[in-house]
């Protein structure tokens, strides 16, 4: 079983809450025999549009390869006043092509794969970056199982704060251990159904 976790941090560089979370999760899908790739998106030039492919020298057609040939697709994202991150944002646009086509009665290529959320924040919005992701995952075809997300609202995130990769790792492995492997659990039961 194969996931991509599509990781929509703004920070190309230092240390980055969203991407931390995303390799302790990374960690526990390879427990359970899920081979899991991060794309941090920020790394790509992912022009902006609405096409699959936007053209020379658009990343975006290789990655979305990467995807549609996984089992299990996760968006990430830190919480940017009240949404998603921009990164995200551009997936959900990127993808508008894919969602005119069901719309025209061809079958959705998300058909049979599980979707997951990963957030993270210093304080409330979660529900509002789920709820929109998950009506988006809704409308392409992607299942989003109960129980597959995993949000992390801690004032130590917050971005003024230094708190080292160590200390947001011990956080993650002492408070959120079970609730990363239930989501591990509902996607690889809905993704193999």
């Amino acid at each position: 079983m194969k996931a991509t976790i599509l990781l929509g941090t703004l920070k190309r560089a230092g240390l980055s809450n969203t991407q931390t979370l995303c390799e302790f999760l990374a960690r526990r899908m390879k427990r359970e025999d899920i081979r899991c790739e991060i794309i941090k998106l920020v790394d790509h030039d992912i022009l902006p549009g609405t096409c699959s492919d936007m053209g020379k020298g658009d990343a975006w057609p290789g990655i979305l390869k990467k995807v549609l040939g996984s089992d299990i697709v996760v968006f990430a994202t830190p919480i940017w006043w009240g949404g998603q991150s921009s990164e995200i944002q551009r997936v959900i646009e990127r993808l508008d092509e894919i969602h005119d086509g069901i719309l025209a009665g061809k079958p959705s290529p998300f058909e049979g794969k599980a979707g997951g959320i990963v957030i993270t924040g210093d304080s409330d919005g979660a529900e509002h970056v789920i709820g929109n992701i998950s009506n988006f995952f809704n409308a392409i075809g992607l299942l989003i199982p109960p129980y597959a997300t995993l949000s992390v609202l801690w004032d130590k995130q917050a971005k003024s704060k230094k708190t080292p990769k160590k200390k947001l790792l011990e956080k993650y492995e002492s408070d959120y251990a079970d609730t990363a492997d239930k989501m591990i659990e509902q996607l690889r039961k809905y993704a193999s159904t």
